[in-house]
């Protein structure tokens, strides 16, 4: 029998009990353990990892665990390069498509409101999301065991209930600050949207608004119809909001995050 103490750094100690937060935790090991097996034990997704270090040098996830090891475990760098040392993923997406789950509805309404490659679908069960996150998807999810499936190699706890601040939270996360296209996407079926030349109106829009508004877009999709209604006023008021809250400066988040 050996003992393993293991190190957490940055947001990776949000997904830890509150006592073992911004400490070293040790793990007895009663046979030869692989470094992933040791990170899931306390409840890390391995899809949260992007640098894992043994004894100080950089390891892979089926790295074995020898007597005695040193463990530190990073959170996925997607705004810094640390491509000298090993990753344990594949790298960033840069131009990130999502695919959400079941319980995440409202979140991918807000995703393609801001201009983003989201797939929803209320009938996926969870192979199809893990399936569908094997082909270059980031999965966002709130079941840690779904991120624990080895097909997944780029996913994201949420950890916000309210689905604005689920917004901000991946918007920071991934950091999309100059990645963000309002209103270019359908939200209901997540096609890209094309601006209608001038002067072309398709004869469903209602009269009324064919007096007020000049310009319309048509999903390459389902091809429903958008213009600048009331609503539009609205939605934009939500993304200002969830830009607002996705990258104000926080005093109190560096000491939450030792």
């Amino acid at each position: 029998m050996s003992i393993a103490s293991i190190r957490v750094y940055a947001e990776l100690n949000d997904l830890l009990p509150r006592r073992l937060r911004g400490t070293t935790v040790l793990q007895r090991l009663d046979a030869a353990v692989a470094v992933k097996d040791l990170i899931e034990r306390l409840g890390i997704p391995h899809t949260e990892v992007d640098l894992i270090l043994v004894n100080g040098e950089s390891v892979g996830f089926d790295h074995v665990l020898g007597r005695d090891a040193r463990v530190s475990v990073f959170p996925v760098f997607e705004s810094l390069d640390i491509s000298e040392v090993q990753r344990v993923r594949p790298v960033p997406l840069r131009r990130p498509s999502f695919v959400l789950d079941v319980h995440l509805g409202r979140l991918a309404r807000y995703l393609r409101m801001l201009g983003f490659d989201t797939l929803y679908d209320r009938g996926a069960d969870d192979a199809d999301l893990a399936c569908l996150a094997s082909r270059g998807r980031i999965l966002l999810t709130q079941d840690r065991g779904l991120l624990k499936r080895k097909v997944v190699t780029h996913g994201y706890l949420v950890r916000h209930r309210r689905p604005r601040l689920q917004a901000a939270e991946v918007l920071r996360r991934f950091d999309l600050a100059t990645s963000v296209f309002p209103f270019s996407r359908c939200l209901l079926c997540n096609a890209p949207l094309e601006v209608l030349r001038t002067g072309i109106i398709p004869h469903t829009v209602p009269p009324r608004v064919r007096e007020r508004c000049t310009v319309f877009a048509r999903c390459s999709g389902c091809g429903k119809v958008f213009w600048k209604g009331s609503h539009h006023r609205a939605m934009e008021g939500t993304v200002d909001a969830i830009m607002a809250h996705a990258f104000e400066t926080r005093p109190d988040e560096t000491a939450s995050r030792r």
